[in-house]
């Protein structure tokens, strides 16, 4: 990843994460050992975000709209980057009012804001949608998230209740991307492409996705990228496959 951001753009980034309430975002994101978390976490946070951002530069326009899900500490290099570097409009959603409040004190001056509300009534129409480590989050989606890492146990597993978290799921899905213009760019994990290649299909929309994934600091899923719309148009340089067929069921 050569892709490099602007120094003042590193460097306000670099603000942002200096200004961060750790203490505070520890108990956010851990039940116990938060601070140690955010010890180990926090530079390769802002490292790797950069590195990521400088990746969505190259496949983004300028003067767009992106809608951001769930977004928190990991997705702060790549907001600063879309607003500042390409002047951008940012609808940046976290369901964790907390977490929105300590997020949004760091960043003074900066124009983008965290909202506490549901990305899926997010209004207006987009070009990129950013979706990562959403749709299998192990809080909002406790037997869905054990089935797609292999955690569910065959004693245990709930399978009425993981029906219900997948109709939500697809339910989420489907009121984001109906957001998106086409053609558009899906930000997204790798254990989650099956979601957005599901919407797809059942409108027989082409897309392609990325051969190349990235590691992301916090989750640890790795991140790639989807071309929904336009089969001519590669993810990246000469990168990326197309399909319109149906994503495999396990």
């Amino acid at each position: 990843m050569n892709h490099r951001l602007k120094a003042a753009t590193r460097q306000a980034i670099a603000h942002i994460f200096a200004r961060l309430d750790y203490p505070a975002l520890g108990r956010i994101y851990c039940h116990d050992g938060g601070e140690a978390f955010w010890r180990a976490k926090r530079g390769p946070s802002q490292r790797w975000g950069i590195k990521l951002a400088g990746v969505l530069q190259r496949l983004l326009p300028r003067d767009g709209r992106s809608l951001y899900v769930g977004a928190g500490v990991a997705e702060i290099p790549m907001l600063t980057m879309e607003t500042l570097e390409l002047g951008r409009e940012v609808a940046v959603f976290n369901l964790r009012a907390e977490e929105v409040r300590v997020l949004n004190q760091a960043l003074q001056g900066l124009p983008f804001r965290f909202v506490n509300r549901d990305a899926g009534a997010a209004p207006g129409r987009v070009d990129h949608l950013w979706i990562v480590s959403v749709l299998n989050d192990p809080e909002r989606f406790p037997n869905l998230s054990a089935l797609s890492y292999g955690r569910a146990l065959p004693l245990t597993f709930d399978p009425a209740r993981f029906s219900v978290e997948r109709r939500l799921v697809r339910h989420l899905v489907d009121r984001c991307l109906r957001k998106l213009t086409l053609p558009g760019l899906v930000t997204t994990s790798t254990e989650e492409v099956m979601w957005i290649a599901e919407w797809c299909h059942k409108r027989r929309i082409p897309y392609q996705v990325s051969k190349r994934d990235y590691p992301a600091a916090v989750v640890g899923d790795p991140i790639c990228f989807l071309r929904l719309g336009d089969p001519r148009r590669n993810v990246g340089k000469s990168e990326g496959r197309t399909s319109t067929r149906p994503p495999r069921q396990e």
